[in-house]
């Protein structure tokens, strides 16, 4: 048998950003290679199960022509002698949205759509997984990237690929939104083999924020003091950044072993007043240790601030 990119993903678009992307999980190898097309300039694909990958250039192609997203799937099924096995959702720049999901796609298999996303699946262990995506999209607070993940956490807790996890990716594009503004590539992050991949994707995808997405200036910052600023200064000691004894004042010296560390980790989109102001906001809510603790507190503290 063919492989099959046999999987769960959520394809949607947010109004406000001109953004619009693909959340995609699967018990195959480097599902993001396969499954997730997207261009700023027309819309996102998902194609799946026996994947036709030529649905990505040649659907995208055919949202810049004007075709709604109802139009995309039928052009591109119909002239496709495998469509019954094929999965794919289509979400167009024009806030359309379609899917198919083939006869002969192994159960359990179909789709949801709403105003603005759609999530489709097959070899699924049950149907929920496809509801609790989509109760997950529709209820997360924040912006689209969180909400993408948190439909795949959602439908992973809730049953998700039968045959169990590999790989995931998230792939958002919005105009000018790449790095530099140079392209419309706003968010590429790829996990190609993990035992728990969506929870790996949540984690490289929170250290890509930090480091290449712009967020607006805040209007008052806060300084490290207290019990956070020791435990701050503890982890930079740990790291090696810091060379001295951890205390509840954060003064000049702490904060040129912050802005190394800052340095050090390419964390450039932010100056080093709004990065201490992320530690001081964030610090009780992160996870982890060491490095991966800096790095989630300061994600949790940017996240009150609206993305650029």
């Amino acid at each position: 048998m063919e492989p099959r990119p046999s999987t769960f993903s959520i394809v949607a678009r947010d109004p406000d950003t001109e953004a619009v992307g693909v959340a995609v999980q699967s018990k195959f190898v480097s599902v993001g290679s396969v499954v997730p097309f997207a261009s700023a300039d027309a819309g996102a694909i998902a194609t799946q199960s026996f994947a036709n990958v030529a649905y990505g250039p040649d659907g995208l192609d055919l949202l810049r022509e004007g075709k709604s997203a109802a139009e995309v799937v039928e052009a591109l099924t119909d002239g496709d002698p495998e469509a019954a096995q094929r999965q794919v959702g289509v979400v167009g720049r024009d806030g359309s949205v379609a899917a198919f999901t083939g006869d002969e796609c192994f159960e359990f298999a179909g789709d949801r759509q709403g105003e603005t996303y759609t999530v489709q699946g097959n070899i699924l262990e049950n149907e929920a997984t496809l509801d609790a995506m989509e109760d997950a999209y529709r209820e997360t607070e924040g912006g689209l990237p969180e909400k993408l993940v948190a439909a795949l956490h959602a439908g992973n807790e809730a049953g998700g690929d039968k045959r169990g996890e590999q790989s995931a990716a998230l792939y958002v594009v919005k105009p000018e939104g790449g790095y530099d503004g140079k392209n419309d590539r706003w968010i590429d992050v790829r996990v190609d083999d993990h035992e728990a991949p969506i929870d790996e994707l949540e984690r490289v995808f929170k250290l890509y924020d930090v480091t290449l997405l712009e967020r607006e200036e805040p209007d008052d910052v806060r300084e490290l003091s207290g019990e956070t600023a020791r435990a701050v200064t503890a982890t930079l000691a740990d790291l090696g950044f810091y060379d001295g004894e951890p205390t509840e004042t954060f003064g000049e010296t702490e904060r040129d072993a912050l802005e190394e560390f800052r340095g050090m980790n390419n964390f450039e989109n932010h100056d080093l007043g709004v990065v201490e102001d992320a530690l001081a906001r964030g610090w009780s809510d992160a996870e982890g240790e060491g490095e991966d603790r800096l790095v989630d507190a300061i994600w949790h503290g940017l996240s009150r601030l609206d993305r650029k």
